[in-house]
């Protein structure tokens, strides 16, 4: 007999998302790129859904530099030009000037803490916390970890990412683990050895 595994519900129907459900979400990153790319996707989603961004996550990849940091950092006024017009893109002003700035910070957090990753992370000790959500009512849009890092992230020159999208992001990280405990997923990342 085949055996269904349950999941979160917000993925609903639409493949794309769950395949990010079962693939990525709630998975601890440890690679600067990556969470480069997460901070991309996360601020840009603010005021928007994720399935809306994650349709163009495609467009975002080579929009910004398959999410180099570094090429990101020197984009220039004729870059912000050319993206208001990538149709592939949430052609916001302000979220792809924010996406520039937002990299010129990151690479001064490398600079100070070696890598990205173990700047967030040192936030909950390197380990991952968990929400043990029992429902969706049980998942919080903000926490006093998110308040406190997006706080610390406005003082070193970010923008666009307030606790609401820092706490997004900490979940799509794996540095809280939000999956339902009910979810496969929140078991499989519970016992994975890291």
């Amino acid at each position: 007999m085949l055996k269904i595994q349950k999941r979160c519900v917000w993925p609903g129907e639409d493949l794309l998302m769950i395949r990010y459900h079962d693939r990525e979400w709630g998975v601890p990153v440890h690679r600067d790129r990556k969470m480069f790319e997460f901070l991309v996707l996360e601020s840009a989603q603010a005021g928007l859904s994720w399935k809306t961004i994650l349709h163009r996550r495609d467009g975002y990849r080579r929009a910004f530099a398959n999410f180099d940091p570094d090429r990101v950092a020197r984009y220039s006024q004729r870059d912000i030009l050319r993206l208001m017009h990538d149709a592939r893109i949430i052609r916001n002003r302000a979220k792809i000037t924010a996406t520039i700035k937002n990299a010129k910070a990151f690479l001064a957090v490398r600079e100070e803490w070696g890598t990205f990753s173990a700047y967030l992370w040192h936030f909950v000790d390197g380990k991952t916390v968990l929400g043990r959500r029992r429902s969706e009512r049980d998942i919080p849009a903000i926490t006093p970890l998110a308040e406190g890092i997006s706080k610390d992230m406005k003082q070193r020159g970010f923008s666009f990412l307030g606790p609401t999208v820092v706490y997004a992001h900490l979940q799509a990280t794996g540095i809280v683990n939000d999956h339902m405990v009910s979810c496969f997923r929140y078991h499989q990342l519970t016992t994975t050895k890291k």
